[in-house]
């Protein structure tokens, strides 16, 4: 209960500096400022009612591959992936880190005050960019999977630590680029120079 509270009480001052920084025109700082903030109260406020729903969906999906080959298979209620391999067997619980909802709430964070979409690109854009990064998450999850599967559980560690977060890691800078880079780049203008201009 007292989290809530000063949460609430951390919403009012941070929209009230949010409405200074506007006021003032200082975007960097707008952005800065806003995009922390989202990402505290998101933590604080959606995190603990999504980790649990979105931990079911990275199972279902990274399962279909498992189930399909005959590989692993998943509770999905509990979000735990059940792996037996030629020399043991492990039980993978997705959880807080694993869920991907860190990432997410990071990655929203930014977009709601990244101004260069209009707020009808940013809800198109964070509707296809949260979707993008749980599709990548299951793909780690999958893929840790697969080598724990085909190489035993002696591979956990290398699978978890290394390969894993190189797939999602390297799946999210993709998704970055397309999301913040390349919109920045095409939008930008140098004097009388536009990088979107057809002539």
């Amino acid at each position: 209960m007292i989290k809530y509270i000063v949460g609430l009480i951390g919403l009012v001052i941070w929209l009230f500096i949010l409405h200074i920084l506007n006021k003032s025109k200082l975007n960097f700082w707008h952005f800065i400022v806003g995009s922390a903030g989202a990402f505290i109260l998101m933590l604080v406020f959606l995190q603990p009612v999504l980790t649990q729903p979105l931990a079911r969906i990275v199972a279902l999906l990274a399962s279909l591959p498992g189930k399909i080959g005959s590989m692993y298979s998943a509770h999905y209620k509990y979000g735990v992936i059940f792996v037996q391999s030629a020399v043991g067997a492990i039980s993978l619980k997705i959880d807080f880190e694993c869920s991907g909802i860190i990432e997410i709430i990071a990655y929203l964070s930014l977009l709601i005050f990244y101004r260069v979409y209009t707020v009808y690109e940013r809800v198109y854009v964070g509707v296809l960019g949260v979707i993008a990064m749980v599709l990548a998450n299951a793909l780690r999850i999958t893929v840790i999977c697969m080598i724990i599967y085909f190489g035993g559980i002696d591979m956990y560690y290398i699978a978890h630590t290394f390969v894993g977060r190189f797939v999602f890691y390297g799946l999210s800078v993709m998704i970055y680029f397309y999301v913040f880079t390349k919109p920045q780049i095409i939008k930008q203008k140098v004097g009388s120079f536009r990088y979107d201009s057809d002539k």
